[in-house]
């Protein structure tokens, strides 16, 4: 077990390092935990970073749209970005990531321990978390940047002709990374574009509880417009942690040996998902996942679907305080000295498919970089309308994925 402060969250080893393009389908493997340590002042200011995202990110989009996003993948992209800035630029990203009072060095050790601890965090959960540096190789990057980037995040750092086949190429590293469900996350390098950072985040997992195909059928699933539409909806019965408040019903549903868990959030009577995703806090998870969540013998009702999710952040970001660095008044200097250098946009791609047997997901960041100029019968959690997923991680309470599913597409 690895230590950094003297107050620290364990976090299990759950993102990287499994080999991406492989699952453990057919494979009977031992079950495996093994729980690390990032400083809690840390894993709680990333988690209050995720819902500020999240709810800066709804009012941007529109309201009846499907909405599924990585505000961990996203962190570290954006940790990747504050070490190459300096002054006001670094001090509006470090505000954004929630991580005032705490030194880059820290955060860049907390990277780490995350990159090189969560592949192992348990046995039967696939979990890549890979990041890249791609830069035109007639531009100048600084040494110590490259070095950085290198060691302190494990990526791969490759200069090359910005043309036809480095856009394929850099494509081609995103499915890889995400076992093909992101097959493309540039649809070109314009002339401007000396540098691309990416961060990919897999996660594979299977349901400690899982759904019987043969239980699974037709189902009206009730859209906020008042119709109605069919989706295949899985049921199973079995003991969940559950909770409720005047706002949701939540229930737990855990993967493979319970590192990882997915939290679903069913708005109750008149709410709205809308009004549930806006009235979460980094407090109020906290306190569902630790004090109010109990266990019960229930029954749920879950859409199998699949959904694919693209947004660019930019206008999000700097409504969360990122500004300066998408301007000619970027301070970017310890990227390159000289460069009028700026970021273009800062995007991310992902993908959530459920099925009976569990869930896949995968999301990309990409930042480009460019030269200015109750009763007897147990209790029912039946998904029957628009509702918030979360995908998060046990001991460290870290969230992975989260999202809203407003209409699914169900097969």
């Amino acid at each position: 077990m690895l230590k950094f402060l003297k107050k620290s969250v364990l976090v299990p080893a759950v993102f990287a390092g499994l080999f991406l393009g492989c699952t453990n389908e057919e494979v009977d493997l031992p079950n495996v935990v093994r729980p690390i340590e990032i400083p809690e002042n840390i894993s709680e200011g990333t988690n209050r970073f995720a819902f500020n995202f999240f709810q800066n990110l709804q009012q941007t989009q529109p309201a009846t749209e499907n909405l599924f996003v990585s505000p961990l993948s996203l962190h570290m992209a954006l940790g990747m970005l504050l070490n190459g800035a300096e002054d006001e630029t670094a001090s509006e990203i470090l505000k954004t990531l929630q991580m005032e009072g705490v030194s880059i060095d820290d955060l860049n050790k907390a990277y780490k321990t995350l990159l090189d601890g969560l592949p192992v965090a348990d046995s039967k959960v696939s979990l890549g978390l890979a990041n890249s540096m791609w830069y035109r190789n007639d531009f100048q990057v600084e040494t110590d940047f490259k070095n950085l980037i290198g060691q302190s995040f494990k990526a791969d750092v490759t200069g090359l002709p910005f043309d036809a086949a480095a856009k394929d190429r850099i494509n081609q590293w995103a499915s890889d990374k995400t076992n093909g469900k992101i097959k493309k996350v540039l649809d070109e390098i314009s002339e401007n574009h000396v540098m691309f950072l990416l961060n990919a985040l897999y996660f594979k997992g299977d349901w400690k509880n899982r759904f019987d195909v043969n239980n699974t059928r037709d189902a009206a699933f009730k859209l906020e417009n008042g119709m109605d539409k069919q989706v295949k909806m899985m049921y199973t019965t079995a003991e969940f942690k559950t909770a409720g408040n005047t706002a949701y019903n939540a229930i737990q549903l855990p993967y493979a040996n319970g590192q990882f868990n997915m939290t679903l959030l069913i708005p109750k009577g008149d709410q709205t998902v809308a009004s549930v995703i806006a009235g979460l806090s980094a407090q109020e998870w906290h306190n569902l996942q630790n004090d109010a969540l109990t266990s019960t013998r229930a029954e749920i009702g879950l859409p199998r679907f699949q959904l694919s999710y693209t947004v660019k952040l930019n206008s999000t970001l700097g409504k969360m305080g990122i500004n300066k660095v998408f301007t000619s008044a970027a301070q970017l200097g310890k990227i390159n000295k000289t460069a009028n250098l700026q970021v273009d946009f800062v995007k991310q791609d992902t993908y959530l498919g459920i099925d009976e047997k569990g869930t896949e997901a995968a999301a990309v960041t990409s930042i480009g970089f460019e030269l200015t100029s109750v009763g007897a019968q147990p209790p029912r959690f039946v998904c029957d309308r628009p509702f918030v997923v979360l995908i998060s991680e046990k001991t460290s309470n870290t969230i992975l994925f989260m999202g809203r599913v407003m209409n699914p597409e169900s097969k």
